[in-house]
């Protein structure tokens, strides 16, 4: 599966190896999310010139058939694991529980992958040699002697927990273990507090605009999960809220990519990205959207408890207090947070969750996350170090910030659209609402008043059949197209593209043209005025050379200048 490192450069005494270090560290990595969890800590001793880091899976996990893609982007040239077995290192680090830990060779810490340890999971752990207790207690990933002992020898030399609730848990649940426990605060979550002051820079990377309200829809994995349960949830949200008042993102568990793979996922999720809907990688960019994010909406995964840890408004669209324990923090996270009920409409339930601000008792319970709010890097470098038997380097260790996501942020390809125009005092207004249309698609009428605006991006032939509005996003300053679009397209009522930064160019059936300056990006919704101004019975030649365009909350001063009049 993996392009492995060869053995004979395990040895720092090997004449093959360039550079002699006094360290050797082990980096376990089961799956995509537990490799993103160490990503965050190991440049902590990666940027040691006294250590070298390797890395190794022991494919124990099932969700373990992203990795190999996961090393190649780094560059990480992973060992088998029975070479890892085999070969003496003076540390190990893991990011989960699963799979024969304890036939490594050295000494052992374990982060957690999520916030806390909260999930009951309910199976036998992967090596088969440990001993599940009897009785009526759930265990609980990362707390039970099920995950944490091998023939009753506690297998971490450190357990690495985030709050002291979830020491409490472990004191009941497996004691033994919580002598080796740490509590060092979460790497992950001090990312997204050390990122917070750079929250307007996220938004404009995600192209999001100061009008709009971000609203993240998260899931985690299995059948329980948000996605399992409402896979359409994304597509209804997305087509009852405006496009200029809102953007919508997604971010599903990384098991989820791995479970149905990422090319299944993305035909899945097709809909949705053709109406704008941002689609967070497996990787990364779903902790930038946390602290970009208005509300989040999500289940009883990590992500929404960390949503609220921000501050951020939350909602949750599924929580099966079944999957977790009920003592836990995210157990009593469930009880109390708001639900989003999916059998009403959404958008009255979007509206009224903006318009209150976080209960207390949701505040308190997210305090829980961790006791050490950005000194987790620090906690944790010092047990590195003194499992290594090391001194610690003089720099300081600490969180770095996020980095901006890289991810399509598309325009709706689709958009059924409304216009009202009045007037005020002597400038004419338009006030234009849109709202993603790909249920055109799916036979489903537009609504009174609307119509159909198709960029030439969509796929469909259906849809620019259908489009009354067919728009060209790159600027040109020939006027050719528009004639040949509308001779191709003879249900198309008006065509336009941008002839610069500013301005666009709209091509009427009737043989007119209306050139709109300081448009921006509102260009096609200058074309949907001009064609409401027709449908309305009035005149193309008496179009106004000036007007203020109000869409979403935001209001543009536009310039026009019509040409081709033939009255």
């Amino acid at each position: 599966m993996f392009n492995v490192q060869r053995p004979e450069l395990l040895d720092r005494t090997s004449p093959w190896v360039t550079r002699p270090v006094e360290r050797t560290v082990l980096a376990v990595v089961h799956n995509v999310t537990a490799a993103t969890r160490l990503f965050d800590v190991l440049p902590i001793l990666a940027e040691d010139d006294r250590v070298q880091v390797h890395f190794t899976c022991p494919e124990s996990s099932p969700f373990h058939g992203q990795l190999a893609e996961y090393f190649s982007a780094r560059q990480v040239t992973p060992i088998p694991w029975r070479l890892a077995v085999d070969t003496h290192f003076h540390l190990a680090i893991a990011a989960s529980h699963g799979g024969p830990l304890h036939e490594l060779k050295t000494p052992l810490i374990v982060l957690p992958h999520g916030m806390g340890y909260n999930k009951i999971l309910d199976r036998k752990p992967e090596t088969g040699n440990r001993k599940p207790e009897t009785g009526n207690r759930k265990p609980v990933f990362g707390l039970s002697p099920e995950w944490l002992l091998h023939d009753g020898q506690v297998i971490a030399s450190s357990l690495v927990l985030s709050h002291p609730e979830q020491l409490d848990r472990l004191q009941r649940s497996c004691p033994e273990a919580a002598n080796v426990a740490v509590v060092a605060g979460d790497p992950s979550f001090d990312r997204m507090l050390a990122s917070l002051p750079l929250r307007h820079l996220y938004r404009e990377a995600l192209d999001i605009a100061h009008s709009q309200r971000l609203i993240v829809i998260s899931s985690t994995w299995g059948p329980a999960s948000l996605y399992g349960r409402q896979p359409d949830l994304v597509e209804r949200l997305s087509a009852e809220l405006p496009l200029d008042d809102y953007a919508i993102a997604i971010a599903l568990h990384p098991n989820t990519w791995s479970a149905h793979s990422p090319w299944q996922i993305r035909r899945w999720l097709e809909s949705c990205t053709r109406s704008g809907v941002r689609v967070f990688p497996a990787d990364e960019g779903w902790r930038a959207g946390l602290v970009a994010a208005d509300l989040v909406i999500g289940d009883h995964g990590s992500v929404t408890f960390y949503a609220a840890s921000l501050g951020r408004q939350i909602a949750l669209a599924e929580a099966p207090h079944h999957t977790v324990d009920p003592t836990s923090a995210i157990g009593r996270f469930l009880t109390a947070a708001s639900r989003l009920d999916s059998s009403q409409r959404l958008r009255p339930q979007v509206e009224k969750l903006l318009a209150h601000g976080q209960p207390s008792d949701i505040r308190e319970l997210a305090e829980l996350t961790t006791s050490v709010p950005l000194k987790s890097h620090a906690l944790l470098r010092a047990e590195f170090y003194r499992l290594l038997n090391l001194p610690e380097p003089n720099t300081p260790a600490e969180a770095v910030t996020l980095p901006f996501p890289e991810i399509d942020a598309h325009t709706a390809v689709l958009q059924s659209v409304h216009v009202i125009l009045g007037h005020d005092s002597d400038v004419m207004t338009a006030t234009v609402t849109r709202f993603p249309a790909a249920s055109v698609l799916h036979g489903r009428p537009l609504g009174d008043g609307a119509h159909l605006v198709v960029h030439t991006n969509e796929p469909s032939e259906t849809a620019l059949q259908l489009a009354d509005i067919v728009v060209h996003d790159d600027p040109s300053e020939t006027t050719e197209w528009l004639a040949r679009t509308l001779a191709s397209l003879p249900g198309a009522a008006v065509v336009t593209r941008p002839i610069s930064d500013t301005a666009w160019l709209a091509g009427i059936r009737d043989g007119h043209q209306i050139r709109f300056d300081q448009a921006g990006a509102f260009g096609p919704a200058c074309a949907s005025i001009a064609l409401t101004w027709a449908a309305s019975g009035r005149r193309l030649c008496g179009f106004p050379e000036r007007f203020d365009l109000i869409i979403g909350a935001t209001r543009h001063h536009i310039t026009a200048a019509t040409t081709r009049c033939d009255c």
